[in-house]
């Protein structure tokens, strides 16, 4: 009896410690980040996981870096000195514990690296720009609900870019974050969800880009191109619209930014 109350006892210690281990941190600083000027020379941009512990960002303003960390359009961001839309910085970041964290989570330490070492402070204002609405499509939606666990990451991107055209997919993605990534990355302009659609979806949305998305980074595709333009793909595919429209939308105002010191 007593070797069966040793056993059960053993086992009951192995699986605290499994579910210790198994406790994601708090993600909300990075273990050690190195903050750089870019190049000049260079051209590509990026922001994304190296691995499982190495957060790059790569040719970023301040300004993007804002609109990245809260999922805004650039121009929803107001304030500030000149330079935080005209230096360019190269991050690398740490991240803390045993597991890779979710871009959320990537987001929570690149908000806390904008704080502690770029000393931004903002507020917030209610402000009228041009957005785009997204609403459901009168042909109804298309979209079909996750096969993901309730509890998984979601998931929009990164899209795969192909020479004619763009491929994003979605895996347990509600509709704010499929909207965050649109109006953050893609769009020209805020878009504001409404929808009406609770759930979280998988989907792959496919279409050939124009000059108005991606900040004019990416060439246009040609007008031949087989796959049809983003606002007949997202009606086709997902049963989504999109109306050019004008709108309040809470912007972020920059009250106070610095220069990071030297690393």
């Amino acid at each position: 009896m007593v070797r069966v109350a040793q056993v059960v006892a053993a086992v009951l210690v192995v699986g605290a410690m499994a579910q210790a281990q198994s406790v994601r941190p708090k993600f909300d600083a990075f273990e050690v980040a190195t903050i750089k000027r870019t190049d000049p020379d260079e051209k590509s941009r990026l922001l994304m996981m190296q691995g499982d512990h190495r957060f790059i960002g790569k040719n970023y303003t301040v300004k993007l870096m804002i609109a990245a960390a809260y999922d805004l359009n650039p121009k929803t961001i107001s304030g500030g000195p000149e330079w935080v839309n005209s230096d360019h910085y190269d991050i690398v970041g740490v991240t803390p514990g045993d597991v890779r964290p979710t871009r959320n989570e990537q987001m929570s330490m690149l908000r806390g690296l904008l704080s502690e070492r770029f000393n931004l402070t903002f507020h917030r204002e209610v402000k009228e720009f041009s957005i785009y609405v997204m609403e459901v499509a009168k042909s109804g939606s298309k979209l079909k609900a996750s096969e993901a666990a309730a509890d998984g990451p979601p998931v929009v991107g990164p899209g795969v870019v192909h020479p004619q055209k763009i491929v994003l997919p979605g895996r347990n993605a509600s509709m704010a974050d499929f909207v965050a990534v649109m109006q953050r990355a893609i769009l020209d302009r805020p878009v504001v969800d409404k929808t009406g659609l609770p759930g979280r979806y998988d989907f792959e949305l496919e279409w050939a880009p124009d000059e108005t998305q991606f900040g004019g980074e990416l060439p246009p595709a040609p007008a031949d191109a087989p796959s049809p333009p983003l606002f007949v793909a997202m009606r086709e595919q997902l049963g989504l619209t999109l109306e050019a429209t004008r709108g309040p939308v809470q912007a972020l105002v920059v009250d106070k930014v610095e220069r990071p010191s030297a690393d």
